[in-house]
């Protein structure tokens, strides 16, 4: 029975971003290649870690969200232990109130990429309106 869970990894801060880019998507297509839906990825950029892991302060976090049978999160943090990119990580296996909780936090967020996509059009169309009467003005 395949199970939703939620993956938070870390990884040093000294990669570029095309090394950070490259680990996620091994990480990804290992989860997809055992059969596994990814249904929400949220790249958390470089964060302060609360305390220095591998003498290091700050870390990139990548969060996946996914479903799977129980086997492939042990092979899954296997793969992490063996990948010296990754300095911290944890799965947690979401019950039905967290994976409402994440469906309505999505979904807030995409209404507000929205509503923030609105507002601009809306302000660029008054900014194209407002040109060319400036101009007239100043002739």
């Amino acid at each position: 029975m395949q199970r939703q869970y939620e993956t938070v990894f870390i990884m040093t801060p000294v990669l570029s971003d095309e090394q950070m880019k490259e680990a996620v998507s091994k990480f990804q297509k290992f989860l997809k290649d055992r059969g596994a839906e990814i249904i929400f990825e949220n790249n958390l950029g470089l964060q302060k870690l609360a305390y220095p892991i591998q003498k290091k302060s700050t870390g990139f976090y990548h969060l996946i969200e996914y479903k799977a049978e129980a086997q492939l999160i042990a092979d899954l943090e296997l793969e992490f232990k063996r990948d010296e990119r990754v300095i911290r990580f944890l799965t947690v296996a979401l019950n039905k109130h967290a994976i409402a909780y994440n469906k309505k936090k999505r979904m807030k967020q995409d209404s507000e990429k929205v509503e923030d996509k609105d507002k601009k059009e809306v302000e660029n169309k008054e900014v194209e309106d407002k040109g060319p009467e400036t101009k007239e003005k100043d002739n």
